[in-house]
């Protein structure tokens, strides 16, 4: 497990994703050549994990292409530099995270104009672009406990934001550095919190949350421990979130040298409800299951193997 980063650690967060980033970069001297394999990463977390293993198990399946598994990556930085760099061929991102984590533009809430923006933006200036959405809208969930909703008769953020100042928040790294994260949350909702937020691996937030270590997180909506830890996603009223939708992203290159591999993601189109997400991420991370298992199921399930 990761440690809890420390608020002092934070300062130097940017000196820790240039650190990140030279090592990913530096992996170019020793990587394999693409022409007969595609190397598929996920970020450091549940849900891109299984997607990656879900793309990975589909090309190998119907394609004579070896895949190489590059797995729990830092986050979406490192993946993305990593993809620039050619060294990654494909990964699991989410519209609204490259509209503003990546393109540095302003959130927006229709759904089809922010995959559209960030398909072109990403083809005019990048040499990547994104295949089809997979289908669910994972965007963040501020949780709380259950308990302490159902007491306080809790539905939204406007509602909570009256008894933050006597919680203590935690979130992760990469919220507290991102555009559509921490800063503007707070400044949306007018949140204040009884101490400074505790900086924690996504994978830590929800025990965290669940034992009393903290009191409010911000987690993910398909989140697998939601229900079975009795957290409580409470409503963006305000609608501060701009649409998450999980889709592939891919080098122009590798589809050019590689064009197979386009009619592979383009099966995954639309084949994954909120609802199946979530009961994807609980298989691994609540049933402790193995992710290759449970992507083969579920490719299974849906006739895709």
């Amino acid at each position: 497990m990761i440690a809890t980063v420390r608020a002092g650690c934070f300062r130097a967060g940017h000196s820790f994703v240039s650190v990140l980033v030279a090592a990913v970069l530096s992996l170019s001297s020793c990587a394999p050549s693409h022409s007969d394999r595609v190397v598929i990463s996920s970020k450091n977390f549940t849900e891109s994990l299984i997607l990656g293993e879900l793309m990975a198990q589909e090309i190998e399946a119907h394609t004579p292409l070896k895949v190489e598994r590059r797995f729990y990556l830092a986050g979406t930085y490192i993946c993305h530099q990593g993809i620039l760099a050619g060294r990654i061929d494909i990964y699991p991102e989410y519209t609204g995270t490259a509209l503003t984590a990546i393109l540095k533009q302003k959130p927006e809430s229709d759904r089809t104009q922010v995959y559209e923006r960030v398909k072109s933006e990403y083809e005019k200036r990048l040499g990547l672009t994104l295949g089809p959405a997979f289908g669910f809208n994972d965007t963040f969930a501020m949780e709380i406990r259950g308990e302490e909703a159902r007491r306080l008769h809790l539905k939204t953020l406007s509602q909570a934001a009256g008894y933050a100042p006597r919680w203590r928040a935690g979130f992760g790294y990469e919220f507290m550095e991102r555009p559509d994260g921490y800063k503007g949350l707070v400044a949306a909702y007018g949140l204040h919190f009884a101490e400074a937020p505790r900086i924690m691996d996504l994978g830590l937030l929800a025990r965290a949350l669940d034992e009393g270590q903290i009191d409010l997180a911000a987690g993910n909506t398909t989140d697998g421990l939601i229900p079975a830890l009795d957290l409580f996603v409470l409503e963006d009223d305000r609608h501060y979130f701009p649409p998450y939708e999980a889709v592939p992203v891919v080098r122009r290159q590798t589809l050019e040298q590689h064009p197979e591999v386009a009619g592979i993601l383009a099966e995954f189109a639309g084949k994954i409800s909120d609802q199946e997400m979530q009961q994807l991420n609980y298989a691994v991370d609540g049933e402790h299951r193995d992710v290759k298992e449970v992507a083969r199921e579920f490719l299974r399930r849906k006739q895709l193997l």
